[in-house]
């Protein structure tokens, strides 16, 4: 039997609940056409728990769904500069609040943690949607997948989330992404990727077929505080019941963890 918690979603605006970014790739860009957006830019760039639907319609289920099928997106992450080589003024434009450094996994979750309880706004707007709409990253990815900066406010946000806590920290190559099945093949395809729970680490779930899925099932994202021991993990995630909060989460819903560089 389920977690309760595993299989909630948090409610969304106006439009019925495609629940999950591989369901709203087959409704929304059927209705959107050329028009589709995927979220997913890395300079090191994700998806949600919950549905696709927002106050926009369809163009922002679409936009959360990813590039239409025709259309293949090619990764824009880069990797991160050599620690203690990048500029402020290069690491702001870059997207970092501060210049990669040495950054301990305990500092990610502490921050983190500091977040939970922050709820949207209006028209589902948080400052991490603030921040990466400001940011290169939201130019990279809108390029990539054929989409508009603006389109991001008030999308799904829990990759923006963990994409957050790397620049406000300076972490190399956490990622920077809207959509999370980009982010996690961009972890994949430069050896960042794993099955070991790792604090610090980038969660990646599937709520359907769970740790038999694939990248390209991947619905929601997270960061690992501890592995419990016992099967689960404790783990900090954004857009949860349209909220940062902690969970805890069965390890049989986990496609996959990305690991950031972290200070040893």
């Amino acid at each position: 039997m389920e977690d309760k918690e595993i299989v909630s979603m948090p409610k969304r605006n106006s439009v019925n609940f495609l629940p999950t970014e591989k369901l709203a790739a087959g409704v929304a860009v059927g209705a959107v056409l050329a028009g589709s957006l995927g979220f997913a830019v890395a300079t090191g760039v994700s998806g949600d728990e919950a549905t696709a639907g927002t106050a926009t319609g369809a163009a922002q289920a679409a936009a959360m769904a990813g590039p239409p099928a025709k259309a293949k997106a090619k990764s824009a992450h880069k990797s991160a500069p050599k620690i203690g080589t990048m500029s402020k003024q290069k690491a702001a434009q870059e997207g970092y609040s501060v210049a990669p450094r040495a950054v301990k996994s305990s500092e990610v979750i502490k921050l983190a943690e500091k977040q939970v309880g922050i709820k949207e706004g209006k028209k589902g707007q948080t400052k991490f949607h603030d921040w990466y709409v400001s940011s290169p990253a939201a130019k990279q990815t809108a390029k990539r997948d054929g989409g508009k900066v603006a389109e991001y406010n008030g999308a799904q946000w829990c990759n923006m989330f963990v994409s957050w806590l790397g620049a406000q920290l300076g972490v190399k190559n956490m990622g920077f992404d809207a959509y999370t099945v980009e982010h996690a093949s961009w972890l994949k395809k430069t050896g960042r990727w794993g099955d070991t729970a790792k604090p610090g680490a980038i969660v990646f779930y599937d709520w359907d077929k769970g740790s038999k899925g694939k990248i390209g099932d991947i619905d929601h994202v997270g960061v690992v505080a501890k592995d419990n021991g016992d099967g689960t993990i404790k783990t900090v995630e954004g857009n949860t019941s349209d909220a940062v909060q902690k969970h805890v989460r069965s390890k049989s819903q986990v496609v996959g963890y990305g690991y950031p560089d972290y200070a040893k």
